[in-house]
C-alpha cells in the first residue's frame, strides 16, 4: 500500500520549521562563538590590566634586577598579594633570563617559565589564550623596567579559563531562550501561512490546480466563442485563440486593452447578444461585469463570429426579394387573365380584344412603372414595397432612376439596398409627417451604380448612423443594417453617406457601388 503524500500546506509548513530551526540552530552557535570570543578579549584585557599595573609598582624593577629568586621575598609576596585581590590564577614576576621570582606554587620559584619571555623582554606587550603550568588561560604580559627604564625582566598574569565559562554559563541560558522563542515564533508563523495558503488554494494541491488550469484552458479553447477578459485596470487578463482571431489589433494576456477593446468594453454594464462590427466580420458580443464582495474585479467578454450567418441572411434576403416579385407577377398575371376571361364569357369580343391590344401595348412600351429591368433590384423593390404598404408609407421609384445593364454582385447591392430601404421605411413610418413616403433612385454610370433613398421622416438625430449598433429602436445597441451597408460598399471601394437632408426635412442616404453592373452592351448581346 502505497503511502499518501503530505498536503502542500503540510509539506510547507514542515519546510519552513526545518529552515527556522536551521537558521535558529547557526545564530545560536554563531551568538556562542562571539559571545566566548568577547569574553576571551574582556579576560585578557583585564589580566594585561593587571599585569601593566604590577610593572608599574616602584622599585619592583631595582628588586628583580639585583635580588635573587626567594619563596619568602618582598617580589613573591607582593605578587601573591595582587593575584589574591584580582582573583587570578597566577601572577609571575621573572628577571631577563625568564627565571621565576614570583608564582601561586613556591617550588616552582626559580625555574624557567614555561612559555616564550621573549616578546616582553624585547619591550612588546602581548594577551592571548594559553596553556601553562596552571592550566589553559587568558593571559596578559609586558616588559618589566627599572628605575633607570631598562628591561629587566616581565610580568605575566594570567585568569583560569574556568572562569571565562562560568561567565559563559551566565549568558548562554538568555541565548537559548531567545532562541527558543524565535524558534516558536517561526513554528507559529509557518502554521498561520499553511492555513492561509489553504484558503487561497481552497485546499486544493499543486496537481489539482495543474489539471484545474489545464482543464481551464482545454474549456476556453474548446468553444467556438472567443473569450477575452479585462481587468478593472484596462489589463488584458485572458484572450482565447478565438478572440484574437476576431480581433483586428494583435492582443496579449497581460497587455494594455486596444482602443477596439476598450470600444467594446462601453461604459462596462452588461450587454447580451450586441452587434458589433469588427473589421469585416459581425461580431455577436456578451459583456458581463465581474464583482466579488462587492468589489469590481473588471470584465468578461464573448464574441461569436456571425459573419457567415449574415452572407446566408443576405443571401436568403435576395432570394425571398425575387420570390415575391414572382409572386406579385404571377398575381398581376392572374388578374390579367381573370379580366380577359370575364370580359369573353360575357360575349364582350370586341372589349376582350381591345384589352389585348392594351396589354400588349403595355409590354411593347417597356417594363411597367415601378420596374427596373433587373430581376434582383425589381424583387427586393416589390418585396419592400409590400412591406412599406403593411408600415403604411409608400414605396415610390425617382424619375431619374435608369439601370441598362444587370447586376454582377446582386448579393451585396441587396444588402446596401435592402438596409437602406428598411431604414427609411422605419423613419417615414415613425415621423410626424403622414402619410409617409420612400423615394428610391438607382443611376447607372459606366458599372457602377448611385443608390439614392429619401424618405418623409424626422431626419437623423443620431450622431453618427454608421457606428455599429447606433439605433433608435426600443433597444439601443441592436442596430447594425446602415453599418453593414456601409461595409458592403467599401467592400467594393464605394461608401454609404448621409446627404443633405431633402426639401421636406426627412433623410436623404447616398450609395455608391463601383463595378457591380454588367454593361448595357452585355445585356443586349444576351437578348439576340
Amino acid at each position: 500500500m502505497s503511502r499518501r503524500p503530505l498536503r502542500l500546506a503540510t509539506q510547507t509548513m514542515l519546510l519552513q520549521v526545518v529552515v527556522v530551526a536551521i537558521v535558529a540552530a547557526a545564530g545560536f552557535t554563531l551568538a556562542v562563538l562571539l559571545l566566548r570570543h568577547e569574553i576571551e578579549q574582556q579576560y585578557e584585557q583585564r589580566a594585561l590590566a593587571v599585569a601593566r599595573s604590577v610593572a608599574q609598582e616602584p622599585g619592583l624593577g631595582d628588586q628583580v634586577r639585583t635580588g635573587r629568586p626567594d619563596v619568602n621575598g618582598p617580589v613573591q609576596a607582593y605578587a601573591e598579594r595582587v593575584r589574591a585581590a584580582n582573583k587570578a590564577l597566577f601572577v609571575v614576576i621573572t628577571d631577563a633570563d625568564g627565571i621565576r621570582f614570583s608564582h601561586k606554587e613556591p617550588d616552582r620559584i626559580g625555574q624557567r617559565v614555561s612559555t616564550d619571555p621573549t616578546g616582553p623582554l624585547q619591550g612588546s606587550e602581548e594577551v592571548n589564550i594559553e596553556r601553562g603550568t596552571l592550566g589553559l588561560s587568558a593571559r596578559g604580559k609586558v616588559p618589566l623596567r627599572d628605575s633607570t627604564g631598562a628591561i629587566v625582566g616581565e610580568v605575566s598574569v594570567g585568569i583560569h579559563a574556568d572562569r571565562i565559562g562560568d561567565r559563559l554559563d551566565q549568558i548562554l541560558p538568555w541565548a537559548i531562550g531567545f532562541t527558543i522563542l524565535s524558534l516558536a515564533v517561526g513554528i507559529g508563523g509557518a502554521a498561520l501561512l499553511a492555513v492561509r495558503l489553504k484558503r487561497r488554494t481552497f485546499g486544493l494541491e499543486p496537481a489539482d490546480l495543474a489539471d484545474l488550469v489545464r482543464e481551464q484552458v482545454a474549456v476556453l479553447e474548446g468553444v467556438r466563442d472567443g473569450v477575452l477578459a479585462v481587468d478593472v485596470a484596462g489589463r488584458v487578463g485572458v484572450c482565447t485563440e478565438q478572440a484574437a482571431k476576431l480581433l483586428t489589433q494583435p492582443v496579449t494576456p497581460g497587455s494594455p486593452a486596444t482602443d477596439e477593446i476598450r470600444a467594446l468594453l462601453e461604459d462596462r454594464s452588461s450587454l447580451t447578444s450586441g452587434l458589433r462590427m469588427l473589421g469585416e466580420r459581425v461580431v455577436v458580443v456578451t459583456r458581463r461585469p465581474v464583482q466579488r464582495g462587492g468589489q469590481d474585479l473588471g470584465t468578461v467578454l464573448t464574441l461569436r463570429d456571425h459573419t457567415n450567418l449574415d452572407d446566408m441572411a443576405r443571401e436568403l434576403e435576395a432570394t425571398r426579394a425575387l420570390t415575391d416579385a414572382l409572386r406579385a407577377q404571377a398575381h398581376e398575371h392572374t388578374n390579367r387573365l381573370h379580366a380577359l376571361d370575364g370580359l369573353l364569357q360575357l360575349g364582350e369580343v370586341e372589349r376582350a380584344r381591345a384589352y389585348m391590344r392594351e396589354l400588349s401595348a403595355t409590354a411593347a412600351a417597356g417594363a411597367p412603372p415601378g420596374e427596373v429591368g433587373d430581376p434582383y433590384l425589381d424583387g427586393l423593390l416589390a418585396a419592400k414595397s409590400a412591406v412599406a404598404s403593411e408600415a403604411g408609407v409608400s414605396l415610390r421609384l425617382g424619375e431619374d432612376t435608369w439601370i441598362p445593364g444587370r447586376l454582377t454582385s446582386p448579393l451585396d447591392v441587396v444588402t446596401v439596398l435592402g438596409n437602406l430601404v428598411d431604414n427609411a421605411i422605419r423613419a417615414a413610418a415613425t415621423g410626424v409627417r403622414q402619410p409617409g413616403w420612400v423615394e428610391v433612385s438607382l443611376l447607372a454610370h459606366d458599372g457602377d451604380l448611385h443608390v439614392y433613398v429619401a424618405d418623409s421622416g424626422d431626419g437623423v438625430t443620431l450622431s453618427d448612423p454608421f457606428l455599429p449598433g447606433a439605433s433608435t429602436k426600443d433597444s439601443p445597441g441592436s442596430g447594425l443594417g446602415l453599418a453593414l451597408a456601409r461595409r458592403t460598399a467599401r467592400h467594393h471601394g464605394g461608401d454609404v453617406r448621409l446627404g443633405p437632408p431633402g426639401e421636406t426635412g426627412g433623410a436623404v442616404f447616398v450609395a455608391e457601388l463601383p463595378g457591380v453592373l454588367s454593361p448595357a452592351a452585355a445585356l443586349a448581346w444576351e437578348a439576340q
